[in-house]
């Protein structure tokens, strides 16, 4: 059998490991994304543990990924950080959330109705131009210190960016769609629900990611200014005392808190990504 396969020209051996590299190829291929971002986290933990341990003064300027961990593990057995990240997730859900009951519908509204969004254009203009920051001291003085002011200040942060993208998506709808509704008799209430309403859902989609941001901003923000519990609130503490490590563990929750939104709303985004027109030729 060898010498056959010798006569023509075949190598069983070279063939498997052929094959094993192009199996292992293909594998890489389909992960190369998960792969490549793995590579560059790990990358940025090794830089940032050099600096860390071995520049001067890098303990008190950048800590390190095993300082961060050891601080992390100090505050989770000590149960100290639990109450500041629940407190900070609540000001989140709660403030995100009532964000998008409010600037959707109204959206939609301006986006749909001409006489509404001349109405409201101005003062929505003139709000979303100014920065939410300069609105805490009196959000404070309104509601105190407690989470009620955290929870307008996130509101705030989002709604706006929600309400934008959400009148874009109303104003930028196909024109050919709502002609084609309008030729097999459908009334402006069935073209709102069958054409305006999933053809702006994109654009509410990109606002709400945008938003994400925005709402942690606010949460943090509201918690450094005036607050008695939170993860913004446990940053400040912990820069006062220059424990860099500690400020980096708040720094990473909150990043922790953005990736699981995001992540949640990519999710979302995908399942309907089925529900949106598709352009009439």
């Amino acid at each position: 059998m060898s010498e056959k396969t010798a006569e023509l020209g075949l190598d069983p051996v070279g063939g498997k490991a052929d094959s094993r590299a192009k199996r292992r190829w293909r594998l890489y291929a389909e992960h190369e994304n998960a792969i490549l971002g793995i590579l560059g986290v790990a990358a940025f933990l090794a830089v940032w543990e050099w600096a860390g341990t071995t520049l001067e003064n890098g303990r008190l300027f950048f800590s390190s990924p095993s300082l961060v961990a050891a601080a992390f593990a100090r505050m989770m057995a000590s149960g100290e950080i639990w109450n500041d990240i629940w407190v900070s997730f609540q000001e989140f859900a709660i403030g995100y959330a009532a964000s998008i009951v409010v600037a959707i519908p109204l959206g939609i509204g301006m986006g749909w109705y001409r006489r509404l969004n001349a109405l409201l254009e101005p003062l929505v203009s003139a709000f979303y131009a100014t920065p939410r920051v300069a609105l805490v001291p009196l959000i404070i003085i309104w509601f105190g210190i407690g989470i009620y002011s955290k929870i307008a200040v996130v509101f705030l942060g989002a709604f706006f960016q929600i309400l934008i993208t959400t009148i874009a998506g109303v104003r930028n709808l196909d024109e050919s769609l709502i002609k084609a509704a309008r030729s097999f008799g459908a009334n402006d209430r069935q073209i709102f629900l069958t054409v305006a309403l999933p053809g702006s859902v994109p654009f509410i989609l990109t606002g709400l990611k945008l938003a994400v941001g925005r709402a942690l901003i606010g949460v943090v923000v509201g918690e450094m200014v005036a607050a008695e519990a939170g993860v913004g609130y446990m940053m400040t503490r912990a820069g006062a005392t220059f424990d860099t490590s500690a400020v980096m563990v708040g720094v990473l929750i909150i990043a922790a808190f953005g990736v699981v939104s995001m992540e949640a709303l990519e999710r979302l985004e995908r399942r309907f990504q089925a529900w949106r027109p598709q352009r009439v030729a």
